[in-house]
């Protein structure tokens, strides 16, 4: 055992002093609540799973032009190749002959061996390519779920903020209007207002967005507004208010940074709630064309072939498990985002 010199001991004291003034700043500049929010998402067994995960699914959306191509430069990459129009699907690994991706990748031969494109994970019923359904419709999963879950946050938060903060007849008429919205069922709301937005958008992913914010904003108005309710009665809110500090100071520095956190659990596990709401309005043929690089869209074309999913099962089961993976990784950050802004939960207050 060798003892430890003063001055050995001096450098420890200094380096140490060194990391508290560097976390001291840190914590400084982002405030406690949000240096525990980024030293738990790289610290949280779930959220670096989620984080994980969901980067997979980015890397793949970013490349799809490398992992497949589009047939011709002029091909609607969003549209999935058909090869010929068997009605039957054809199983993984079958010869790919007509629209075929205009190149073969450098990491196809280096994986596969084949010279030529074949159809990895098999065809749907109309012979869609499954492959490049999957690839592709990891941007659609992202672009839709994305933009869906930010419009309806930023919907909610503006109007749960206002109804909280100012209270009377301000919050009630407010809540009156969320009151409307919440009486239809989500999904079937959200199905019947998409139909209707399909003849004037035409056949695209915005009928299905359109229809999804306008029926799911109101879950973080109601949130917002009551985590508002009661952070506008803590003690550095009045303080700041007899400081002379205005209505939108107010909000936005004192009140709702720290009543977002329960919003922004929600907000990570609609992510992935989102894109299964608009896979469920795929399936049941709303919005998107037939043909559509779309996860739920591909599941539609196995109801002729249910009573045979034993032959035909990779026409469930690679979309499935794409719709899965993806569900999970966004609920795995959720739940560790729980647990990081959970006072009880970190163990520290």
């Amino acid at each position: 055992m060798t003892a430890t010199t003063p001055a050995a001991r001096r450098g420890l004291a200094t380096l140490d002093q060194g990391y508290l003034r560097d976390k001291n700043r840190l914590e400084q500049l982002v405030g406690p609540e949000w240096y525990n929010l980024l030293k738990g998402l790289v610290t949280n067994p779930l959220t670096v799973i989620g984080l994980i995960l969901v980067f997979m699914f980015i890397f793949v959306a970013l490349f799809a032009p490398l992992l497949v191509p589009a047939p011709t430069e002029n091909w609607d990459p969003y549209m999935i190749p058909r090869d010929g129009f068997f009605a039957e699907p054809r199983p993984p690994g079958t010869t790919w002959d007509k629209n075929v991706p205009a190149y073969v990748p450098a990491w196809y031969k280096a994986i596969t061996g084949n010279e030529a494109w074949t159809h990895i994970m098999g065809t749907t019923s109309g012979q869609y390519d499954i492959w490049y359904g999957i690839v592709w419709g990891t941007r659609t999963a992202l672009i839709a779920g994305s933009f869906v879950a930010l419009a309806s946050v930023t919907i909610g938060v503006i109007i749960g903020a206002f109804a909280g903060f100012y209270g009377g007849w301000v919050d009630e008429v407010l809540m009156r209007v969320v009151e409307i919205f919440i009486a239809f069922p989500f999904l079937v709301g959200a199905l019947i207002l998409a139909s209707l937005l399909t003849p004037l958008f035409g056949r695209s992913i915005w009928p299905t967005i359109i229809a999804l914010i306008i029926f799911g904003w109101t879950g973080y108005a109601r949130l917002i507004r009551g985590d508002i309710l009661a952070t506008k009665e803590r003690e550095y809110v009045t303080a700041a208010r007899a400081s002379g500090a205005g209505d939108g100071h107010l909000i936005m520095r004192h009140v709702l940074p720290n009543a977002i956190f329960p919003t922004m659990v929600r907000l990570s596990l609609d992510f992935g709630a989102v894109v299964l709401s608009f896979a469920t309005l795929s399936f049941l043929g709303v919005g998107v064309p037939e043909g559509y690089a779309d996860w739920g869209q591909i599941i539609s074309f196995a109801r002729a072939w249910i009573l045979s999913l034993n032959t035909h099962w990779y026409i469930i089961v690679f979309p499935g498990v794409a719709l899965l993976i993806y569900g999970l990784a966004w609920n795995l950050i959720g739940d560790g985002l729980r647990d990081i802004l959970d006072p009880q939960m970190r163990g520290s207050q």
